[in-house]
Order: C-alpha cells, then structure tokens, then sequence
C-alpha cells in the first residue's frame, strides 16, 4: 500500500447515504472491493452496480453465491467472504460496528485491522466506533454524516390501529408468523421479511409490500442492516431477543438501528412499540433520537494469523488472546467447536499427517450451520464430507446428487419449505468451494436453480398465508342494512366492508360524495352505528388527553393534533375567553359538554401559564389605592400600555406605588409600560389571539417572527396591533418595546439640539444599517441630515459602558425623565471635533463616508399619530395631558431619605420652556413635578 493511500472512517446514523457514498468512490477507481454484512444486502448492492456498470465488470462473492466473470473490476461480497489477496484500488467496510458482535466481530475486526485498499480505505458504521477506531487505526480519518430525516418516538400502538406503510419487527419465525398472521385479518396482509430468507424469496415480499399490494412488513432485524424500504414507522413487538445463548434485552444502539429504517431520504419517520412490548424508557428514547450511544469499546478478536502444523497447534492459535487493551478474544464459535469434535475422533484424527489436512479439516469445519439443527448432527455431516474431500480429493457427484435431490421438491407448507431452503444453503455453499466438486460450474447452478424453485414456493406460501387478495364485498351488500362491518381507523378513515364511506375528523363526520344517493343512505346509517360509540371513546381519550396534544391557532381555531376540534370567542374579559366546540349533533350531548369542559380547560390553563404574571399582579391584595387601578388598566391591555395614553395615571402615582408594580415585573419605559416576561413568543402569540377577539377582529393578525429587534411596517394593521405584538411603529419599521427603551436610555445622553451622529451602540441595538436607522429616527420624530466626508481611521475603541438594567435604578422613571431634560434643555451643544484631511489637487483619491446628524424634529415625520390607540386623540401636541407645576420642589421618585435624588424647581426655567413637547425623550420631563 503506497503512502498516499487513504484510511477514512464515515461514521453516523442511519439513513445517511453512508453506502451510497461507498459505491460512487468504488465506481471512481478501476477495481474495488466492499463488504456487506448480509447476503440479502450484498445482492441489492451488487443490482445497483450492475445497473450502472454492467454484469461483465462486476462478482458477487457470498458464502452461497459466487458470481465471478472474467473481467472483474469491482467486487460486491459478504465480509467473511472478501477476497484478501487482489490488492484493490478501493477497498470498504460497512456495517463496522459489528466489530464488537460476539459471534462474527472477529472477522470484522480482522478486515478492520489488516483489509486496505491501495488508494483508499473506507470504513462505514455507527459513531461509536469513532474512538476505538482511533486507538486502533491512528492514520484514520473522520466523516461525520448526519441522517437526512427526523426520528421521532410515537409511543405504543396497537396492531389494529398501525399506520399504513409500517414495519412490525419480531424476533422469533413465531411472532414474525403471528404478527403476520394478524395483520392479514385486521389490514389485509403483509409481507414478510428474515434473515433466514433466500434473496429471490425476500425481493419477492418486498416488491409485493414496495408496490403497495400490502401496506405493513413483518421482519426480523434483518432490516436494520442496511436495507432500503419505503418504510415511515418502525414498531417493535419486543425489546428482548435471543442471540443464540441467551434471552437479553436490546441495547439502544441496536434499537436504533432497526428503528432508523423509519423515514428514508428526507421522510420524515417515527418508531414505537406494539403488542406487549413496554413503552420505551426516556433515556432509550432521547438516545435513538439523537443517535447519542455509549461508545465502543471493546472489538471482539481472534487471531488470523492460524498454525497448521497440528490440530492442537490449530486449536492454540485459535486460542491465542489479543495483546492489545482495546480487544477482546472470541467465544467459541461454531468453527471452533466443529474443530475440536471432530479434530479429537478417532476415525478422524489419525489421518490428519501434516498441515495440508489440517487446513482441510479447517476448511470443512467453517461450513455454516445453515440448518440450525444439534452440534451432533452438524458435525456428523461435516465429518462425512472430510472423509471424501481427504480420501478421495472430491465429494461425489452421485452422493451430491442424492441429497440435494431429497429437498428438491415444492409442496408443503412455510416450515417445511423453509428447512428445505436452509438445507440447499448448505450445499450452495459446497459447490463454490474450488475443488471440492468435480463440475463446479454444474453444481453451481444445480443448486441455485433448487434454490431458486424453493424460493419461489416459499414466497407463494407466504403470500397465500399471510395476504388477503379477496375483492370487496360492499357493492353486494350494499342494500344489506345488517351485517356490515364498519371501522374507523387511526387516520379517521370509515370504512365499511373495507371500503372508504366518509372521514371522520376530530368530532365532525365528513361523508364520501362519491357515493350515489342510494348507496349514500346505507352508508350514511352504517356510518352511524359505527360512529355512535366512536364518538364517546374519542371524547374520553380527548378529555384525557395532555395539553402538549392541543393547540390554538392565530385564528382562534382549537386543534387536537391535526383536526380542529374547536374554536375561541370573545368572554367576559380579554383573559377569560371562551370556546365553542365543533361536535356534530348525532354524537349526543354528552360529548359536546364534555368535548367543550375539556377546551375550556385547555384554554384557562394556557392563558394561566402564560400570563402569570400578570394574573398574579391582579390578585395581589397589598395593592392598594392608585396601583390597584392601574394594575387593572394593565391587565385590561394585557400586560402592555403606551405610556402617552395613561400619562396623567402614572403622574399621580407615588414611589410606594410605582415600587409595588415593579416587584411584579412591571417596567415604566419611555415610551411603554410594559411586563418584560409577558413577552416572549409564546404569550405574544395569545395576547395578539386574544385582544382580537376582545376587539372583535374579523381576521386576527399573525404575531411577528420570535427574535426580531425590528419588523417591517404592515400595509394595513389593526390599531393597537403594534403594541399588543410588543412593538412600537417608527418609520418603516416596527422596533420592539424593550429595545427601544435600552435605545432610548443612549439618547437621553446626546445633545438633540445641536445634533449627534449614531455610534456603534445605538447600531447594534436595533440591528440595523445606518440608512436604516436615520428611517427609524426618522419615525420616532427626529430630523436626520445627510451627510458626506473624508474618511479617517477610527482611534481604539474604548470599553463600551454598560446599559443599566431594569432592576439597577429604583427610580427608574424620574431618573431617566430628568437625564433627558438636562440633555435636551442644554444651552451649549457639545458637538466632537473631527479632524478633517483635505486633499490637495495632487492628492492621490481619499475614500468618503456617509454620516447622518440627529437632531429633534419637533415631531417631523414620526408617523405616532398614525397608530394612537388607548384615548390618545389625533392631533394633540403633548399626549400626557397638561398639569400645573408643584410648589413643593418636584421632587423625583427618589422619596424621603438621607439619600435623595437630585429635585427640579416648581417653575419652569428657560432650558424647560426651551424643551419640545413633542420630543418623546423629554416630554416625561413635563411630568416629573408632580410625581410624588
């Protein structure tokens, strides 16, 4: 292997394209080599070459197959049965996790130690192999895929209520025939697939389940590896197996490598479980999910490297242990076993002269035990047939033809014919073996062409079995008022005599129009009588249904997963909505108040939830006075209120007052008062539903996208919509309340008078460009002069101060009223000196820059009249209303105390009348001197 040969490990989930990706490198060189870990899969993988290359370039090497032509350039095999010694450009693994499989993990890791490709090495598998992996191959490297659909865990199932294309997995021939059977007389049929199947045999299910002739797979965990099915839902009958020795739990790695057949490309699909398998534990669950395992770290390890000079020097290096940490030594497999009987007989022993035999006894002991029949029986025939291989160099044509003539045969039922096909696994097997048979190419298709027979009869077994062909009866009976059978199933479907009759979806039948009128009356009463005790078990189910399975609307409506099931009208109080239900008459009374109790509950729960705040606020009894009745005009406008629109309410409260708001959230902004907790998207989203229908809104308006600091203006919306989404409108754009009160308290700090240019800060507020926030400014009332000159390097940045939060100061509103005074009323502008370059004519070309200056504009071009909501009348030119100045100081909030805060004369001096009133950062000013 040259140097610049490369080792890469793609690891990840299922449903990845991992072996896509294998065979599009394979196909890029001239030769290559890929181990599968199933025949079944070897077989499909081996199609899919041959559709792009042809069958001339391309062997399929199995341990009952072998197809090997001429010109062979890739070659698609089983691991065990990877040739080792063609040197390929390109060489994969996949299914590498199965180096920790107690069984077959030794060959495995054996192909993952010493199996290279000159150019590359590719190794496909589980991404808990990634750090054994590392230890083990340091010059590998690391692919990460992710899977291309979600999985997601939908609880227990029953069979009679299975979503159509579904895989049932089990772990036993008997629960596979017992699902199977089941599913025939509830869904119709199914197919079925195993790992104990012949390819022809399996193809020939899955085409009949592919092709929509049945709807549901009955399997093994033959799916899990690799096999590509047009499955949406995987339901495990058990989550215990026996692996041969032992009945043990599934690991959740395993698990989810069955379940990841769910969903392929980028469907979406979902696993669960059925029967009496327990639902699943919440940490098995999040696992096969996020595909997250416990790593790897023991690989199973028997040394390659085998001694034929005796058996017992055979039997020593088999048993050799590993020297390195990271592995682990094989238990006795089969071979082994095999090895030791009969490597300790007398009839065998003394011919075995020198290390040929010993490699021939080998050879004949790694014959599979395809029948599954006692070690006794399996190492009798493996004796006999060491016995001609050493005495006479072949085994007979005659003997040969004999037993393979005793299972050519078709009749019988799925168990005899399956022994049969295990049977001529045995013999296919044989037959590719070089040299053990005189016409190899004879017995290689003699035994294909027995298998092929018996694949075929035992597909016709299992589809006369298992699938249901019979045409429907409805037409017939159609005029039969008793006797019909009549079911509804999981999707909401009526069927009557398996035909569909109409939906039924939440509480609300919709009939087929389909149907003639005659036919619609029979189906219609059959409807009926299957509906009536429908109806009352879905109510009990919705009635008991969780929240997490209902929902509201923007518009109102009440879904119970997909179907509404309801919808809101306006109550008694913007918070006390009520609802009505969508029930239809025939479902009696009972449900319809049952149905309704249940959405009343919901819907008090939710507004509960995410309103508790300010429900809590409203039930507080030490809330007295002035604060209680504004902690009522808060709730009446749901936690949100301009503050122009309750000015002289905020005046005439006290520091006590204003304290008792805040300890319930409630922060006085400049511009709003406002709950902060109140809103997040969630409560957004409701209070936007509710104020709508307080408001009586034909159509409810869509809450804004969660996370935006600014949104575009809406052409035509309701007023009050910008304050009930948290917003205030400013230009073309809507900024979100809270940033604009952390906004306003930058301003409040520049001289509106003389000017002031935007600084990174303000920027980064709003997420804005600079255009973008001379049109917000613009909106909140400034006048922004544009502006061009030379640009200069920007001296270092110092550290930004910090914004003050909403707790720091506990007299929020005087102080930042008065700081916005005090800048705004100041007599002498302080304005930066800039130096500016100016080029002379020989000057080479200096780059300009943009820049806006801010300046008060006296209400030009704010667009706040556009939208006054809450009794602010159009026109008015100081929106808190006028009072008469107090001759007590005008103290601010700061209350009685050694520490008082800074106070304000009664009478206005020349920097207050100097202020505009329309100027939102200083028009709280007008309100300060009566604040006590």
């Amino acid at each position: 292997m040259g140097h610049s040969a490369r080792i890469t490990a793609m690891l990840g989930a299922t449903n990845t394209g991992k072996t896509h990706y294998a065979i599009e490198r394979m196909l890029s060189y001239r030769s290559g080599v890929i181990g599968l870990p199933l025949r079944l899969l070897a077989r499909e993988v081996y199609d899919r070459i041959v559709a792009i290359r042809g069958p001339s370039v391309v062997a399929l090497v199995t341990g009952e197959e072998r197809i090997v032509p001429p010109r062979t350039q890739y070659w698609v095999c089983t691991v065990e049965a990877m040739p080792t010694d063609i040197g390929p450009d390109f060489l994969a693994i996949d299914e590498v996790q199965l180096c920790a499989d107690p069984d077959r993990g030794h060959v495995f890791t054996d192909r993952l130690l010493h199996a290279r490709g000159t150019h590359e090495t590719l190794f496909l598998g589980s991404e808990t192999m990634k750090s054994v992996i590392a230890d083990l191959v340091p010059k590998a490297q690391f692919m990460k895929r992710e899977r291309f659909s979600k999985l997601t865990y939908a609880g227990s199932k029953k069979l009679s209520r299975m979503p159509e294309r579904a895989a049932i997995v089990g772990f036993s021939v008997e629960n596979v025939y017992a699902i199977a059977e089941l599913l025939r007389r509830q869904k119709g049929g199914a197919a079925v697939v195993m790992g104990a199947l012949s390819p022809r045999t399996r193809n020939a299910q899955v085409e009949m389940y592919q092709n929509g002739e049945v709807n549901y797979l009955v399997a093994t965990d033959a799916i899990g590896m690799g096999l590509n099915l047009d499955v949406t839902h995987v339901a495990f009958s058990a989550t215990t197996k026996f692996d041969g020795r032992r009945m043990r739990p599934l690991q959740p790695n395993e698990m989810a490598q069955i379940a990841g057949r769910a969903g392929r490309y980028q469907t979406d699909g979902t696993f669960g479980v059925t029967g009496e398998a327990s639902p699943l534990d919440e940490a098995v669950i999040e696992a096969i999910e996020s595909h997250r395992f416990e790593p790897v770290k023991k690989l199973v390890w028997r040394n390659p490297r085998l001694e034929f000079g005796t058996v017992d020097t055979l039997i020593g290096s088999l048993e050799q242990p590993p020297n390195d940490p990271s592995l682990i030594k094989a238990r006795e497999a089969d071979d082994f076993a095999s090895l030791k009987t009969l490597g300790s007989l007398q009839t065998v022993r003394p011919r075995i002269r020198g290390s040929k035999d010993v490699k021939l006894l080998w050879d004949v002991c790694r014959i599979p035990d395809f029948r599954g029949i006692s070690h006794g029986e399996h190492t009798s025939l493996l004796e006999r047939i060491f016995d001609f291989l050493h005495g006479v160099g072949r085994i007979p044509d005659d003997w040969l033809a004999a037993q393979i003539k005793r299972i050519d045969r078709i009749e019988g039922n799925i168990d005899t014919l399956s022994k049969r096909l295990a049977y001529v696994r045995t013999w296919t097997y044989v037959a590719q073996r070089t040299g053990w048979v005189d016409d190899e190419k004879h017995w290689r298709a003699e035994t294909r062409a027995v298998e092929d027979r018996l694949s075929d009869a035992l597909h016709n077994a299992l589809t006369q079995r298992f699938v249901d062909r019979r045409t429907s009866v409805l037409l017939r009976r159609l005029k039969q008022k008793e006797g019909l059978v009549a079911d509804v199933n999981d999707k909401g479907e009526v069927m009557v005599e398996g035909e569909l009759i109409g939906r039924l979806e939440g509480f609300r039948f919709s009939q087929d129009t389909t149907a003639t009128p005659d036919e619609a009356k029979t189906l219609a009463q059959a409807a009926v009588a299957v509906l009536a005790p429908e109806f009352h078990l879905r109510a009990d189910r919705f009635y008991n249904a969780p929240d997490t399975e209902m929902d509201f609307t923007e518009q109102g409506g009440l879904m119970w997963g997909e179907h509404a099931v309801g919808k809101l009208v306006a109550g008694d109080s913007a918070l006390r909505p009520r609802v009505v239900a969508f029930v239809d008459e025939v479902a009696g009374q009972d449900v319809i108040d049952k149905v309704t109790r249940r959405l009343q509950h919901f819907i008090d729960r939710k507004v509960a939830t995410l309103f508790e705040p300010l429900l809590a606020m409203s039930k507080d009894e030490a809330l007295t006075g002035l604060a209680r009745g504004f902690a009522f005009r808060l709730e009446e406008n749901l936690g949100v209120i301009e503050r122009g629109a309750v000015a002289a309410e905020v005046k005439e409260l006290d520091q006590d007052a204003r304290g008792a708001l805040r300890k319930h959230g409630i922060r006085f902004g400049q511009f709003t008062i406002f709950m902060p907790a109140i809103l997040k998207p969630a409560p957004t989203r409701l209070r936007l539903l509710l104020w709508s229908l307080s408001a009586k809104h034909d159509v409810a308006p869509d809450s804004p996208p969660p996370g935006l600091v600014t949104i575009p203006a809406a052409a035509h919306a309701p007023e009050g919509y910008y304050a009930m989404s948290g917003y205030r409108l400013a230009g073309a754009r809507a900024i979100r309340i809270d940033m604009l009160e952390r906004l306003a308290d930058l301003l409040r700090t520049k001289d509106s008078r003389a000017g002031f240019e935007a600084n990174p800060d303000m920027l980064s507020i709003t997420g804005m460009t600079l255009e973008q926030f001379s049109d917000l400014m613009t909106g909140l009332g400034y006048a922004a002069e544009k502006g061009e000159r030379v640009k200069v390097k920007a001296a270092p940045e110092k550290p930004a101060t910090e914004a003050p939060t909403e707790e720091a100061a506990t007299t929020e509103d005087a102080s930042t009223e008065a700081a916005s005074a005090e800048s705004v009323a100041a007599d002498a502008p302080t304005i930066e000196a800039e130096a500016e370059a100016v080029p002379t004519a020989d000057a080479a070309p200096v780059d300009m820059e943009v820049f806006y200056t801010f300046k008060w504009g006296g209400n030009r071009g704010a667009n706040r009249g556009a939208r006054r909501q809450d009794g602010e009348a159009k026109g008015k030119t100081r929106p808190q209303g006028k009072s008469k100045p107090r001759r007590d100081g005008g103290k601010r909030d700061g209350g009685k105390g050694g520490n008082k805060p800074q106070s304000f004369s009664a009478r206005p001096t020349r920097k207050e009348k100097a202020i505009d009133p329309d100027n939102p950062f200083a028009a709280a000013l007008m309100g300060l001197k009566d604040s006590k």
